[in-house]
């Protein structure tokens, strides 16, 4: 199977073959450590979507401190997650969905496409509702124009893409670094509580809170972004020997550790702050992002209320365009059609500015939409572990046994809280 990898150049959305490893790593220690990197950073946008806003945010308004563990133990899923997928793409030369139309019947190749492309609506919707949201709260656009506003952004912003990988990696890592530099203003304000963060590292469920804790958990290990990072990796650099994509795989991993961990970080912050300056205030209704701005500016002044307008509209924008480049790889790899990008992007916003057209509560479609990609997670990550386990796809790369049961651990973890879910709504 790694002798099939020129076959993915046709298919592949990012373009041709990259530069050979040696080449790169022959600019220097540091030029060519920091040109390794930056497939996880753009992965790792997607952790730090609306959707992460809508259910942290509620959570620590809610509950206090008491998800932590979900958000920490989402945070941690993610990474051996994203780093297999990574590796599909640096060992075989192709993505997830590729890989699966090779191996698997029509049938199950429409079904995963299918389900893949419902994620993406849902994802699409808390991106682009989240977008607007940054608009309006920002300078009073309405939220449908404000929509239309985002998608020309997004657009644009994806279309650094003709230009090479790395400028649009460098707007996505500046887009990001944006949302940290703003939560960590937030979090030095405001400052949690260390014993209740500890405290709430105690897996508990409190009553009500396994819809929030499976939207944390959809918000921030989602489907979309397994398929995509297979597809960031696979044709990035060249890899001629197993010593080159070792080498790269190294790089991958400390990618995925340092982008998934600034990822993890936000998340965090988001609920301590949502914690200190809504719960432990008696005020845990709010539960709308525009209630948690009008609430930074009133408990805190109006530079926290716009850092956190600019964190949300940055985290839509960069999001938003990722998604739709995730939604290019899937459909390329599992079905094999393409349709240009500009068409993608309308057919996606539809749901959302029928949303927003309805006037129904942005907050509760977000929380609502993190809850669907949930339940879409397990169909990505059981192709990703069967495709890495097996060594006539991964030759000698493929997981050891551990690595096999750790990620069948995270897949059962994932369906054990969709699964309570089901019952604490069916039952309650």
């Amino acid at each position: 199977m790694l002798g099939s990898r020129k076959s993915s150049v046709a298919t592949d959305p990012g373009g041709g073959a990259g530069a050979p490893v040696e080449q790169v790593l022959r600019r220097g220690r540091v030029r060519g450590a920091l040109a390794m990197l930056g497939p996880a950073f753009i992965a790792a946008i997607a952790y730090v979507d609306p959707g992460n806003f809508s259910t942290n945010i509620g959570a620590g308004a809610r509950f206090g401190y008491a998800l932590v563990w979900v958000v920490v133990l989402a945070n941690v899923m993610a990474m051996p997650v994203q780093f297999l997928s990574a590796k599909i793409g640096v060992v075989t030369g192709r993505t997830l969905p590729e890989v699966c139309q090779d191996r698997y019947p029509r049938v199950v190749r429409w079904g995963l496409w299918v389900q893949a492309e419902v994620v993406a609506m849902a994802t699409d919707l808390a991106e682009f509702i989240g977008a607007a949201l940054g608009l309006y709260l920002l300078f009073g656009v309405p939220m449908v124009p404000a929509a239309l506003i985002m998608a020309v952004v997004s657009f644009a912003l994806l279309g650094l893409q003709a230009r090479g990988h790395r400028p649009f990696e460098r707007a996505i890592a500046g887009l990001l670094l944006l949302i940290i530099a703003g939560f960590a203003y937030e979090l030095l304000r405001i400052g949690p509580e260390p014993a209740g963060a500890v405290a709430g590292l105690l897996p508990t469920l409190p009553a009500g809170s396994a819809y929030l804790a499976v939207g944390i958990v959809g918000a921030t290990v989602m489907p979309h972004v397994v398929y995509l990072h297979s597809a960031l990796t696979s044709r990035r650099l060249t890899c001629r020997t197993d010593e080159d994509r070792r080498r790269v795989l190294r790089f991958e991993r400390w990618d995925v550790v340092i982008a998934l961990g600034l990822a993890g970080l936000i998340n965090l912050s988001m609920l301590l702050v949502a914690a200190k300056l809504f719960h432990t205030s008696g005020r845990t209704g709010v539960a709308e992002i525009e209630q948690a701005h009008a609430g930074f500016a009133q408990l805190v002044g109006g530079g926290a209320a716009l850092v956190f307008a600019v964190a949300l509209l940055a985290s839509g924008i960069s999001s938003s365009s990722v998604g739709t480049f995730a939604g290019q790889v899937v459909m390329a790899g599992f079905v094999r059609l393409r349709i240009p990008l500009l068409l993608r992007r309308l057919i996606t916003m539809v749901p959302a500015l029928l949303v927003i057209g309805a006037g129904l509560s942005p907050t509760a479609v977000l929380d609502f939409s993190q809850v669907v990609l949930s339940f879409g997670i397990p169909f990505a990550l059981v192709p990703l572990l069967l495709v890495t386990r097996d060594p006539a796809v991964m030759g000698r790369f493929a997981n050891p046994r551990w690595l096999t049961g750790v990620m069948a651990a995270i897949t059962a973890v994932v369906v054990a809280l969709n699964l309570h879910l089901l019952w604490d709504q069916l039952v309650g």
